[in-house]
Formats: structure tokens, sequence, C-alpha cells
């Protein structure tokens, strides 16, 4: 991907969120914002971050974009770290049924659900999943998303699963946003494993999963771990399983019911704890004293009316806590970056600095990459995001509207 040399001046707010790994608690709340700073991005790599009045001259840099950013917040691009982007149908009709008071496991026990979606997307061409993800990326670009993690899943069987592993690459490869790939093939099981799930972890295991690494397709293995899917032994053994290949580990955690899944990440040393609504204290306690960065995904809650995870409770006792769409076809079908910020707040309780952090520095530590990317540090990739009003703060107080001017990709302007 094209690398560029850009020069931004004069930002009202220059909001660094400083840091190379995960912030937890209290330092949520420290952006580490320069007022009337710049920035300059040489060869895809942020070189200098600090007052505008210590800028080098600009006729050092002749071969750079200068972009004047008078009365405008400049941010790290956003860290989208939990999505399911890539699938075939829709379920429109199953929202219907939700709205009608059918509870989503219900759907999902009498064959709608995951299940839906994994016979649509079993049944598309490579070609029709990428078009298809192709203008899910464009949308997430237009909104400040930078870096997104994608999750595989709705095949459940060697050949779709690698399938949809296969478009994320070559949309990584295509596409401006940088794209995390996660194995993702315990989602649910499929009709001809009905009854045999743990047959059906094997054949993951022994099948698959060795396939996945072996191609590279996937950095991470996720598994749903939950009431009637899969179990915390199951859980186990398949996600160290995973880690015995060398894949980082993920895992859908204690999303419907006070299952142990937030334990079990923290035991196993998971990058991320993803969902937590049902997450127990001693849970959250667990998270708070690891690395397991807690991922949460109030869009979900929202689609679903469900209780949110209890954001401001896990902050205040010390979690590294993340935020992402978890964009899928069924239980959050949407990518909206302004929706998430805004319910985050006004439902989570997160302060609008905690919930930027939550998307930059701490979305790239749920993802492993938090050296990379994340934040505006000499150093890290010139991924960069311009707002069109002169602080964060509109993030979440224009609710529901997208105020990203510009999205700059390792220093390449793009829109």
């Amino acid at each position: 991907m094209k690398k560029g040399n850009i020069i931004i001046k004069n930002a009202a707010q220059l909001v660094t969120c400083s840091g190379f790994s995960a912030k937890k608690g209290r330092e949520m709340s420290n952006l580490s914002i320069i007022e009337n700073g710049s920035v300059i991005v040489t060869g895809g790599i942020i070189t200098f971050v600090g007052k505008s009045a210590n800028c080098p001259p600009l006729s050092d840099f002749p071969e750079h974009i200068v972009i004047d950013a008078t009365d405008k917040a400049v941010l790290p691009g956003f860290v989208d770290s939990h999505t399911h982007f890539i699938f075939g149908g829709y379920r429109e009709e199953e929202f219907s049924w939700r709205m009608r008071g059918d509870s989503y496991m219900s759907i999902m026990e009498r064959g709608g659900g995951i299940h839906n979606t994994m016979t649509v997307t079993r049944n598309a061409s490579f070609e029709e999943l990428k078009e298809a993800g192709r203008k899910r990326l464009d949308k997430m670009f237009a909104m400040g998303v930078t870096t997104v993690e994608g999750k595989s899943g709705y095949g459940m069987n060697k050949e779709t699963e690698l399938k949809q592993l296969e478009v994320m690459k070559a949309l990584d490869e295509e596409h401006p946003i940088d794209i995390v790939s996660t194995f993702m093939g315990a989602h649910a099981t499929p009709q001809e494993y009905k009854g045999r799930e743990d047959a059906f972890l094997d054949y993951l295991i022994k099948e698959v999963m060795p396939l996945v690494k072996d191609k590279n397709l996937a950095e991470c293995c996720d598994i749903f771990c939950e009431k009637n899917v899969f179990d915390i032994q199951q859980s186990r053994r398949y996600l160290t399983a995973a880690k015995n290949l060398g894949l980082k580990l993920k895992i859908h955690a204690d999303e419907i019911v006070t299952l142990g899944g937030a334990e079990l990440a923290v035991e196993l040393g998971a990058l991320s704890a993803d969902h937590l609504l049902q997450a127990s204290d001693k849970g959250i306690a667990d998270l708070a004293n690891s690395n397991t960065v807690a991922t949460l995904l109030p869009c979900t809650a929202f689609s679903l009316k469900e209780d949110y995870a209890r954001g401001r409770y896990m902050i205040d006792s010390g979690c590294a806590v993340a935020l992402a769409t978890d964009l899928n076809p069924g239980s959050s079908f949407t990518n909206s970056i302004p929706l998430l910020f805004a319910l985050a707040c006004i439902y989570m309780q997160l302060s609008p600095e905690e919930a930027v952090t939550a998307l930059t520095i701490n979305g790239a530590a749920a993802l492993g990459i938090a050296d990379k990317i994340g934040s505006i540090d000499v150093g890290k990739q010139g991924d960069l995001v311009i707002l069109e009003y002169p602080s964060y703060k509109f993030l979440p107080y224009h609710i529901g509207m997208n105020i990203v001017e510009k999205t700059i990709k390792n220093g390449v302007i793009f829109n």
C-alpha cells in the first residue's frame, strides 16, 4: 500500500492518545492533547509530533502535502477491533421477529441467526463476498476507521472458512484499511454436527485450524463461549489448540449468561474478552489484573434491547476497555462509529475521553498492535483522522452524525 508524506499544522487539538500499550482505569482519561499542534508523516511513518511553534520549517519538506487544520481536531485513526464484515445475505426478517419479542437465542435455536447466514455464505462466490466486503470497508473508512478486525465463522466448514479468510486477505492487499483476520470456525455448531459439538471442534482443530495457520490466513482465533453454544471446557480446549499453533486468542464471552468466559480469557492470556454483558464481578476483577482487554460492543446491546455491559464499573475497577461495532448481519448490522460513541457515553457512562481511548490505543491493544497504531506517536503508522470541529468532544455530542472530514492512512489522504 502507498506510503505518503504529509504535514498537518495548526490543529486546534492534536489528540495524541500517546502510548504503546493499553490504558487501564483512570489512565483512559488521559488523551495527551497538544493545543495548536502539528504532526509530520514521512514515508507513512510519524516523524514529528508537537506544538506548531516547534514544528520544523515547511521549507525542509518540499515533497510533503501540507494541511492547515485550524479550528479542527486531529486524532489517531479509529480501530474497530471486533467485526464480522465478510458474510452473505441479510437477516432483516429476524430483526422484525426480535421486535415482536423473539430472543436472539430462540431464533438461532430454530435454525435462524448464525445458521441462516452460514447457508448463504457457503453458497456465495469469492467475488460476491469480496465486493460486499469492499463496500462495507469503504463506509468504515469514511467514518475514520483505519484498522479493522474481521472474523470468519459463517462457514463452519473448511471450504467456506478458508474462503472468508482469503477474501479478507485479498481486501487487505487492495484496500487502504488494514485488516486483522480472526479464525472463528467455532461460531456455532452446523446442522451436520448437531448434538456432536466435541466432534465438530475436533474437526476444526485437526482439519481446518492447521490450514489456516499454514496459509497465514489469520492472526487470531475466537470462539463463541456461551450457554447452548460452546461451554468453558470446550472453549478452553479449542483456544489452547489455537495457542499451541501460534495464533493469538480472542473470545466471545459472557454475552447472554454469566458463564465464566472473562475468567477463561485471562487464564489463557487472550488479547481480549468481547461482549461481557453478563461478566461477573470476579471476571471483571480478573480482567483488571491482567493484560486482557475488555472489548465492549454497545451497538449489539442496543440492537438486541439488552442491558449494556458495565463499562463504567469496568473502568473504575481498573480494566482496559476497548469499543467496537460488532458489524454483522444479525445482532448488530451497523458500522456506525458515531452511534458507537453516543451509546458508549450516554448508556455505558464512559466519558468522551475514555471513549476515544477505547476506539484508538485500546482497540489497537485488543489486536496486539498497540506498538504500531492507535496513537499519534513518533515511529507509528501515519493513520489519522481530521474532524470538522475543533474538539474531540463533538464525537458523542453530535449524535449519530459523521464528523470525520478526512481519513489519512499511512500518510495518504483518501477523502
